[in-house]
């Protein structure tokens, strides 16, 4: 989520050198194909979309951001309204204070199996800010949240009633009960701290265990969901990645291979669990800002946001993923010249 104004400018400097280089022995690396767009957006109208869900029938629902929106795509890239967020003048979020005409921010967006969608407000303002529910009736909010804070990633425990959030101010991973609206601290820790300013931001639910990357830390982390459902110990799992935004896995198995939006430098990775990275798209093949991943089948889409590009919000799709005999890993020169693995799943 717009991280624009929060990377250093040495960091910043370092993405831009993010290239392929050949990998040790036994990476398998991949390609991607049939990449197309599904739908372009209008800047100017606030439709930067930062986060997605995914609908059975090949749509998407995504978060225009700085319009503090809900809207539906279709698979043919039709664009339609489903939410219009509390945005009074009034409000700011704390994120985007001196942003001339930005309010409130919506972020993280889930859906339930019903079809329920919920999403995250930030207002910076205590009646406003916290997790919504989009009724046919209008947005409801559901549980409220700190107004100091970003809330910015989330997921769901449809099993256990649970909705957790990332908060990129306060770095912390809040978990909010849907039956009450409560909220817990569930886990707090230097690993989810901003280093100035813009923290814990992108959220996944996997394997029992919460996946969280922090975006000025350029990290990657894992914490395990205790028997007791407390949280477990925060492990880095890797490094290297500033800027780094959204996740997804791509597939079930506990090992599986993780998709990742690096924001800045335009760039969609993937980071295997053998120590591999690759670069598998770039702004040559259309992204502007990758804000978020989703995953359903062999099909991958990508939101990009165009927060620092200011050109070309869209929503990207690729339709599969294939191994190739020669690997490659992604690299960071002014980064030691290496993204590694920190930790095992």
């Amino acid at each position: 989520m717009r991280v624009a104004r929060f990377i250093t400018a040495s960091a910043m400097a370092g993405l831009t050198l993010l290239t392929v280089i050949p990998a040790s022995a036994g990476t398998a690396g991949v390609r991607v194909s049939g990449i197309r767009f599904v739908a372009h957006f209008d800047f100017s109208l606030g439709q930067t979309p930062e986060n997605i869900a995914l609908e059975p029938d090949g749509s998407a629902d995504v978060t225009f951001s700085e319009a503090a929106q809900v809207a539906q795509v279709s698979s043919d890239g039709q664009v339609r309204l489903l939410a219009q967020l509390p945005d009074p003048a009034q409000a700011s979020c704390p994120i985007s204070a001196g942003t001339p005409g930005v309010h409130a921010i919506t972020s993280g967006i889930v859906r339930d199996s019903n079809g329920t969608l919920y999403t995250l407000l930030c207002a910076g303002t205590a009646d406003l800010q916290g997790i919504w529910r989009l009724d046919p009736s209008g947005p409801v909010r559901v549980a409220a949240l700190p107004a100091s804070g970003f809330p910015n990633g989330m997921a769901l425990d449809e099993s256990h009633g649970f909705i957790y959030v990332t908060d990129s101010i306060l770095g912390t991973v809040w978990r909010v009960s849907l039956a009450d609206g409560s909220v817990i601290p569930w886990a707090v820790g230097p690993q989810l701290a901003p280093d100035g300013f813009f923290g814990a931001n992108g959220l996944k639910l996997h394997d029992g265990a919460v996946w969280v990357t922090n975006t000025e830390q350029g990290t990657l982390l894992r914490i395990s969901i205790e028997p007791d459902g407390t949280a477990g110990p925060i492990q880095t799992v890797a490094t290297g990645l500033p800027g780094i935004d959204d996740i997804a896995f791509t597939g079930s198995r506990p090992c599986a291979p993780v998709l990742a939006a690096i924001s800045p430098s335009s760039q969609l990775v993937l980071i295997q669990p053998d120590g591999g990275e690759q670069v598998l798209l770039t702004a040559a093949d259309g992204l502007s800002n990758p804000s978020a991943v989703a995953v359903r089948g062999d099909s991958f889409y990508v939101t990009s946001a165009a927060y620092f590009t200011r050109t070309d919000p869209n929503l990207l799709q690729g339709s599969a993923v294939h191994q190739l005999e020669e690997s490659s890993r992604v690299a960071s020169h002014d980064l030691a010249g290496k993204i590694g693995w920190q930790a095992k799943f």
